[in-house]
């Protein structure tokens, strides 16, 4: 819309008179050149272009698939995020031997104790929260060009569902949770989203979300930020590292487990 629009010289407030048909009201393409044609300004080019979007012509072995209204919404709300956001990616590579080998040792218990089972994500969930406690500007958003800092840590926690779908529920104020409670709670937000069990208020408020892509044996990701928040951690997957490490005898070489974190950032307020 803004490329067209641009390149028709026409005005912001037009676009605000415009009477749009998408979601809340959003001015579609179709909208806009609805707005040409009745002004008998649509140019050729664009004409042809809707033409081509509109018609599809198949070739041998091809077939069309109807997306389903999740996927449609997930689509739309990613384009939507890179052209907001200038998406810049840092990686670091985490040493989480002791992290890895206390868990091994206490699951088991835990387990018994609890009866749930101790994965990595609330330790994950543990640490970003304590990380955007120490860093609140990475806790904002960035809308009209004033930054909203926020007070609670709302952590959305990416799930990838069974119709290869994606959902991100919120798991609300977890930096004033015990870890336990982080357990409970997160546990129960991925396997409520899992059976579409879901209610509205389990998917709003998130000001940083992370995404497990280690899970399907993802070294790293570079993930798009979940508007209007500003950042996004992708976690990789954990692998058994030969490393040089420090020792009261000097330097030596042991099996570390590391995993790489994938940090992307709205560039338009965070510099990196």
């Amino acid at each position: 819309v803004l490329n067209i629009a641009s390149r028709e010289n026409i005005s912001l407030s037009d676009l605000e008179n415009i009477n749009g048909t998408g979601e809340n009201g959003r001015v579609t393409k179709y909208d806009l050149l609805k707005f040409l044609e009745d002004k008998n300004e649509i140019p050729v080019e664009i004409k042809e272009e809707v033409k081509a979007e509109k018609e599809i012509i198949l070739k041998d072995g091809e077939e069309i698939i109807e997306p389903d209204r999740v996927r449609k919404i997930i689509a739309e709300r990613m384009v939507q995020s890179k052209r907001i956001s200038p998406h810049v990616t840092s990686f670091v590579e985490a040493d989480i031997t002791e992290v890895y080998n206390t868990r091994k040792k206490i699951k088991d218990d835990f387990l018994k104790k609890y009866n749930m089972p101790l994965t990595f994500n609330p330790i994950f969930i543990k640490c970003v929260s304590q990380a955007l406690k120490d860093f609140p500007m990475m806790n904002i958003s960035y809308q009209n060009n004033k930054i909203i800092k926020k007070r609670n840590i709302n952590l959305g926690i990416a799930v990838a569902l069974e119709d290869d779908n994606l959902i991100v529920p919120v798991l609300k104020n977890c930096d004033q949770l015990s870890f336990l409670e982080i357990v409970e709670k997160s546990n129960d937000l991925i396997g409520r989203a899992r059976k579409n069990r879901l209610v509205p208020d389990d998917l709003d408020g998130g000001t940083f979300t992370i995404s497990n892509v280690g899970s399907f044996g993802n070294v790293m990701g570079t993930p798009i930020i979940l508007q209007p928040q500003v950042g996004i951690l992708a976690i990789g997957s954990i692998r058994k590292i030969p490393s040089v490490i420090e020792t009261d005898k000097g330097d030596e070489i042991a099996i570390r487990n590391k995993l790489f974190l994938s940090h992307t950032y709205d560039h338009r307020i965070i510099d990196g």
